[in-house]
């Protein structure tokens, strides 16, 4: 919805790949190219050059967009080569990481995208642990280090957002980054008949701020986020956000309140960095 062009699409192995391409079927019917998990971009990346070199030769005349989709295990771990690589070559793709905070279609283990305090295969919560003790790394402001035309935040629950933010990356004439936050019911262990609500709370709680960035330096909020910012919308507490799932509900336990606290403190001190790069 977000182009009226012709699309290319590349998937990194992940749940996205799972749920709608399984040999010798599938849910696309635009070009598609399965890759692993690591080369994603690398893959998308060919298929623009490829493209461009054909355009040069006269041989396609047809405007076209390329976009790869990968997991957040794809994007943080072990796609970030192949993605920061494609980023600094300048290829006029859009990578997309549909964040689901751990590798749900290998088992729920932990990836760099799972937020402290939550319980996977991986960092399973105990007696003497809480979970995952790590905050997760933040790959929007990694990739906005690298001074692309556009990256996003964004979520399922703000489509009108989302497919603003989608023509916008389709449409910079250069390298696009857009992070959509995806809830898991089966690893995030909530009813699947909450993940739009999961995905707005994500936004209220500013555990996960909608805004987009231009150029590597022009900062701007939108959807809830702009609403929080300007006292017109109200920041909900991390309590709501963990007492939403059942990957966190040892949270609830006294013992972590100290844990909880730290993922409050965190939250705020990047909500309020945010804000002073968008100049609020």
């Amino acid at each position: 919805m977000g182009t009226d062009k012709d699309v290319v699409v590349a998937c990194s192995t992940g749940c996205f790949e799972v749920s709608t391409t399984i040999f010798p079927y599938t849910s696309w019917n635009v070009p598609y190219i399965h890759t692993a998990f690591g080369n994603g971009a690398a893959t998308c990346a060919g298929v623009e050059t490829a493209y461009r070199a054909l355009k040069k030769k006269g041989k396609i005349s047809e405007e076209m967009r390329f976009v790869n989709f990968a997991g957040d295990g794809g994007t943080y771990d072990i796609g970030l080569q192949a993605l920061s690589g494609a980023m600094e070559r300048g290829h006029k793709m859009l990578f997309v990481c549909l964040n689901n905070e751990a590798y749900m279609n290998t088992g729920i283990q932990r990836s760099s995208a799972t937020g402290m305090g939550a319980s996977t295969t991986t960092s399973w919560a105990g007696k003497v642990s809480p979970g995952k003790k790590e905050f997760p790394k933040d790959m929007t402001q990694i990739m906005a280090a690298h001074g692309i035309p556009y990256v996003a935040q964004t979520g399922p629950h703000a489509w009108r957002d989302l497919v603003s933010k989608s023509s916008k990356a389709f449409e910079c004439d250069g390298p696009s980054f857009i992070n959509a936050i995806a809830p898991c019911p089966r690893g995030w262990r909530f009813p699947s008949d909450k993940t739009v609500e999961i995905s707005r709370l994500a936004a209220e709680t500013c555990i996960w701020p909608l805004y987009e960035v231009v150029d590597g330096t022009e900062y701007a909020l939108s959807a809830e986020s702009l609403r929080i910012a300007e006292g017109k919308a109200e920041k909900k507490p991390v309590t709501a956000w963990i007492d939403s799932q059942g990957r966190f509900k040892h949270l609830k336990d006294p013992k972590w309140a100290s844990v909880v606290d730290s993922i409050q403190n965190e939250t705020d001190r990047k909500w309020k960095a945010l804000l002073r790069l968008c100049g609020l």
